[in-house]
């Protein structure tokens, strides 16, 4: 499997434009493309960090902009981008709670999963 670490610091202001607009980019990708999915994270240096995983990097390659509108409002929203980091999952031992009964789902959370990070 194949990973890619992404990082952005934003505008102040336009966070929530950015996370609308990556959750569809994540969306559209995972169905058209065939990505496993990603995680939106907020460092509490200010950064926002994104981890996508894939089958394999030539898949990656091959997936264009599958939701230009969502691609246009990160693009609006971001004041840096900072270089992406390519990754080789070696190992993997993230796991992930089961849900308590009657929970909140997160926010943005998607009905179905994607394939998890």
């Amino acid at each position: 499997m194949f990973a890619v670490i992404y990082r952005w610091r934003l505008q102040p202001g336009k966070e929530e434009q950015f996370v609308a607009g990556w959750h569809r980019v994540t969306a559209a990708i995972h169905t058209r493309c065939g990505s496993y999915g990603s995680r939106l994270h907020q460092a509490d240096d200010g950064i926002w960090v994104a981890y996508a995983r894939w089958p394999d990097a030539e898949t990656r390659e091959q997936c264009a902009a599958a939701d230009p509108e969502g691609v246009a409002m990160m693009r609006d929203a971001i004041a840096e981008r900072f270089p992406e980091t390519r990754l080789r999952i070696v190992d993997d031992m993230l796991a992930e709670p089961e849900p308590e009964p009657g929970a909140e789902p997160e926010p943005n959370a998607v009905s179905q999963p994607v394939g998890g990070s």
